[in-house]
């Protein structure tokens, strides 16, 4: 009964860190977009209908996205390359930082109502809060200067603050947090990176050797994708903004 009592208050415990983790995400946007807004003298809403609608949209595709996963061969099994960000770095482009982390908790709640959790919920925290340390940096820089230029600084910069924070965090926080939650010892999920990779034999040099290059992998790539996908999708986005702007007055 004990036993019991301690699993519910330990899984209590870490819901609550999550939905604070989750409420801190859409402060830091919410406070950089509307920083952004004041300083260009945008009066436009944060979000706006139309751009809740194609949240929804953007968030299914994510989620979409986030079933197809990858394994790589230098990582153990329960980390594996997934393409989910494209949407939401696309979106977070489109519709701004607050856009983005919807987008990017709407992927999470779908994949957790349509699929559950294989990993005590451990899992859906380090995809939501690493990828909002890929797409918050990302987008904060482009959405004080809209070009193609600050589009791929961010892009690079939102990788390198995934890959510092995604490898510290999971060593800090995320593995020891799995560790306890799912009842597996630190040195079982050690000894199946060490499977894979004989210089795995500790919790750092499991994220160093297998973190920190998935994480480049992954931001490198959907990066490089986005980059091609924007450039098509942006004409379409800015035309359905203007009409939508144009018609607004009229249903007022």
């Amino acid at each position: 009964m004990n036993d019991l009592m301690q699993s519910v208050t330990e899984n209590l415990i870490f819901v609550l860190e999550f939905l604070g983790i989750v409420v801190l995400m859409f402060a830091v946007a919410y406070g950089a977009e509307k920083m952004a807004k004041k300083k260009s003298g945008d009066t436009e809403r944060i979000l706006s209908t139309r751009k809740i609608t194609l949240i929804g949209v953007f968030s299914a595709i994510a989620f979409i996205l986030m079933l197809l996963e990858f394994p790589v061969p230098f990582a153990p099994a329960f980390y594996e390359l997934d393409f989910s960000e494209i949407p939401v770095l696309v979106g977070t482009f489109a519709f701004g930082p607050v856009a983005g982390v919807m987008i990017e908790f709407c992927k999470i709640l779908l994949k957790l109502v349509f699929k559950g959790t294989s990993t005590a919920f451990v899992g859906d925290l380090a995809n939501f809060i690493i990828g909002c340390s890929f797409i918050l940096p990302a987008s904060i820089l482009y959405v004080n200067k809209k070009t193609k230029k600050t589009a791929v600084i961010g892009s690079v910069t939102g990788t390198v603050c995934m890959t510092v924070f995604g490898t510290a965090f999971n060593a800090v926080y995320l593995l020891p947090k799995f560790a306890q939650l799912y009842g597996m010892p630190l040195d079982a999920i050690v000894g199946m990176g060490t499977a894979i990779n004989p210089a795995i034999n500790s919790v750092v040099t499991l994220v160093i050797f297998a973190v920190a290059p998935l994480n480049i992998l992954k931001g490198g790539s959907v990066s490089v994708v986005t980059m091609l996908v924007y450039k098509k999708l942006s004409p379409i986005l800015k035309e359905s903004h203007r009409q939508a702007a144009v018609h607004r007055p009229a249903q007022q």
